[in-house]
């Protein structure tokens, strides 16, 4: 009888094999309120190190962490018309404390510019305090309609920049530079995902800011997620709270103002991204866990030989666990690691110790070889495995990349457009579709992405010539 499979074969069903995945390999469980999610050890080992590469790269930019109240007055929201107008629909809103109805409605943190911008109004004086640069990590909370666990949740984790300048080109020039330099690498070279970077149509554009770049990613199924943004706020929070700062003399100048943000909704994109029928894929670079050394059996000197392995591969900065509970079949145990997506396995038993071998097994293959598994020298083990896991980690992202590039149209009309949306993205001239073909799209579901320069570089306004839409179905 042919063995069932652990997961939900993505081909048949890629939604249902999302939620097996996340479940088998005990990510997150859902939690007791409809939408908020329990992100469980291996799944928050995830985020811990997204945190840890995101918040170096984002202390090198400048930026200091600070820590801001979730409670925010309702009255903060209502100082800026188009940002509460865009965020009413989510709204947690408390109006009752202590056992008596409060004064104030509170807002459970849906974002945080106004109450940062409350602060900033008391912290910016002159042009000596800017740029100010603040970014806080942090959770929030979203009422979301239609819940999927990383993706859509009603409440989150995340970080969250906010800053001020002097001027409006320094501001742009720093919301490009944390697209760029801070998003835009990490997602490339440490989550191992091909991202387009590119702008938001003024449709899809943050509530109160006057420009969204963004970071699009083409998921397993086709569909894009839209894995993070930087926002150029203009003066819009700094007038609604008057942030401003003295210039020469008495004058005083408004602040120009950014907020950029990123969310565990890239452990979601990480799933969807890397995923196959066998569970997940780590890029190695992020991986908590890069390898595993596993005893076959409960034998002396083999339980002796996997803790010895793995005291000489931590000792040569791999990041390794010993997996050396050998009351659970090796079998289950191999599946357990193939599942969470560990990206080497170092298998030992008897037989291997009387070689002085060991079955290294490599989780991240090229499709298109076989193989996987092969016999290597125990004692070749520590020199052998940083270049085989920065192999993987570039093979990660060339695949990321051809999916999206063989899975791209050119396309002339919006029936073309909404044909290609069925499997991929499509690219259309952003002057022939314009907005009104924008809405026409999401009539039937399918969204502009961004808009991308002729080169495929971000374009400095939304009607410079030659730019092209990215069209598509998204998370």
């Amino acid at each position: 009888m042919a063995k069932a499979p652990v997961l939900t074969p993505q081909a048949d069903d890629f939604p249902r094999w999302y939620q097996d995945l996340i479940n088998k390999a005990e990510l997150a469980d859902n939690g007791p309120v409809r939408g908020t999610m329990v992100i469980r050890p291996y799944g928050y080992g995830l985020w811990e190190r997204m945190q840890q590469e995101m918040d170096a790269r984002i202390k090198k930019a400048g930026a200091q962490n600070a820590y801001f109240p979730m409670f925010i007055p309702q009255s903060y929201l209502t100082k800026e018309a188009e940002h509460v107008e865009g965020f009413a629909p989510e709204l947690a809103v408390v109006t009752h404390g202590g056992g008596k109805e409060l004064d104030e409605p509170v807002v459970v943190r849906p974002t945080s510019e106004t109450i940062i911008n409350e602060y900033f109004s008391k912290w910016v004086q002159s042009h000596r305090d800017l740029p100010l640069l603040i970014n806080q990590w942090a959770n929030v909370v979203r009422w979301e309609l239609r819940p999927r666990v990383f993706l859509r949740t009603t409440e989150f984790l995340w970080q969250e920049g906010h800053t001020a300048h002097a001027t409006y080109e320094d501001a742009r020039a720093y919301a490009s530079m944390i697209h760029t330099a801070v998003y835009g690498d990490f997602m490339t070279n440490v989550l191992g995902i091909d991202v387009v970077l590119g702008r938001k149509t003024a449709k899809e554009r943050f509530a109160g800011a006057i420009n969204t770049l963004t970071l699009e990613a083409m998921m397993g199924d086709g569909k894009a997620l839209q894995m993070g943004t930087s926002h150029e706020l203009g003066q819009n929070f700094a007038k609604a709270f008057n942030t401003t700062y003295q210039l020469q003399g008495a004058e005083r100048e408004f602040v120009w103002q950014t907020s950029w943000g990123v969310s565990t909704r890239m452990v979601g994109g990480l799933i969807m991204s890397h995923g196959d029928d066998n569970g997940l894929r780590v890029p190695p670079r992020l991986a908590a866990v890069q390898a595993v050394v596993l005893a076959i059996k409960g034998d002396d000197a083999v339980l002796a030989k996997v803790r010895e392995i793995g005291a000489q591969l931590e000792a040569a900065g791999i990041r390794v666990v010993v997996d050396d509970k050998t009351d659970t079949p090796f079998g289950r145990r191999a599946v357990d690691w193939e599942l969470k997506g560990v990206p080497l396995r170092i298998e030992v038993g008897p037989r291997d110790l009387e070689n002085g071998t060991a079955m290294l097994v490599r989780r991240i293959l090229d499709r298109n070889s076989p193989g996987g598994k092969e016999p290597v020298s125990i004692d070749g083990l520590a020199a052998l495995l940083p270049g085989i896991l920065e192999e993987d980690q570039a093979l990660l992202l060339r695949q990321s990349r051809e999916r999206r590039i063989s899975r791209t149209v050119e396309v002339k009309n919006l029936d073309e457009a909404v044909e290609a949306a069925a499997t991929g993205w499509g690219r259309m001239s952003w002057a022939e579709l314009g907005p009104a073909g924008e809405a026409k799209l999401a009539e039937q579901g399918v969204s502009v992405r961004c808009i991308v320069a002729a080169d495929g570089s971000v374009p400095l306004t939304d009607d410079q010539e030659g730019n092209i839409a990215i069209v598509a179905r998204a998370y």
